[in-house]
């Protein structure tokens, strides 16, 4: 069965998010035939410049028979722009699939389409997104999330995770494996998107944490409580914990958690060293913890994912 596939973009859109999903549906096209169709939509239709200059030709946002809707996102002032005409289109909803890509979930919730569900975005615009979309159940630290019929997936690039997802949901995990093979990604890849990794890496949204996070990061062997990070901060521990997770977009707990899963990872990736040597020089304690916090972050153990990264 041959499926519809239509991308929608607008002025300013971001590129990737629309030719991400479309690579993986032509990947997946090669292996087997027929089971795609994809247009490109847009509001008036014509050529459509997206934010890095390029353009694509696009048919006007009409009914049609479509399988799949996948709205593509960018810049939030243009997101913000077009959300008019895009939005009264979705709420034709005559499709069985929903998606957002990115900052392209911002059109799915102010359609409504995401009240009570689960949805992610870019990390860069979580915040944003949660004020105003309360009744959405944001979920920041993901790489893409499905709640029955709605997909949306984080920043730019897993739009491409977010299709391999959709194909293995249409024709079976191999296919999905093959196109992910040939465009040379993972599958699946390992945990959520990282989506704080770039705040926590400049320290918060203001950077007010900086030296925090390198002294946490200089200390993952040591206890990391919320009441010692609050010390070193010279805060309340209260205080601490609302102005961190406001400037990070995540408790104290996950960014350590976050931290250690990240050295581990490129530890166990990169050497031999044995795992309870590694589990006790990030944190964990022990082997048997790591490998529940791996499994939990990343879907596979430590041991699989040395054997898959050669090492």
């Amino acid at each position: 069965m041959r499926r519809e596939i239509a991308i929608v973009v607008f002025p300013g859109f971001q590129l990737l998010d629309a030719a991400g999903p479309v690579a993986v549906f032509e990947m997946a096209e090669r292996f087997r035939p027929d089971s795609y169709a994809i247009r490109v939509l847009a509001p008036g239709g014509g050529t459509v410049r997206s934010s890095s200059g390029v353009c694509l030709a696009a048919a006007p946002l009409e009914p049609g028979c479509f399988d799949t809707v996948i709205v593509s996102g960018g810049n939030l002032a243009q997101v913000e722009e077009s959300q008019r005409d895009i939005m009264a289109w979705l709420g034709v909803d005559a499709w069985r699939r929903t998606a957002g890509v990115c900052s392209g979930a911002f059109f799915l919730a102010e359609a409504g389409l995401l009240d009570g569900r689960r949805a992610t975005t870019h990390w860069d615009a979580a915040e944003r997104f949660r004020l105003r979309y309360p009744k959405v159940r944001l979920d920041a630290d993901r790489m893409f999330v499905r709640d029955g019929e709605l997909w949306t997936s984080a920043g730019i690039s897993a739009g491409i995770d977010l299709a391999l997802a959709l194909v293995e949901d249409d024709l079976g995990p191999a296919i999905a494996r093959r196109a992910a093979q040939q465009l040379v990604v993972h599958q699946r890849r390992h945990g959520g998107q990282s989506q704080y990794s770039a705040l926590v890496e400049r320290g918060g949204r203001t950077g007010r944490f900086g030296e925090l996070i390198g002294w946490m990061r200089a200390r993952l062997a040591e206890p990391m409580t919320v009441e010692r990070l609050a010390e070193r901060a010279a805060m309340s521990p209260r205080n601490f914990a609302r102005a961190f997770a406001a400037e990070i977009g995540a408790t104290p707990a996950k960014v350590v958690e976050g931290l250690r899963l990240e050295s581990a990872r490129i530890a166990v990736e990169t050497s031999h060293l044995g795992l309870d040597h590694i589990a006790a020089s990030t944190g964990f304690g022990d082997a048997s913890r790591m490998r529940r916090a791996f499994v939990r972050a990343f879907g596979m153990s430590p041991q699989s994912l040395r054997r898959g990264a050669g090492a």
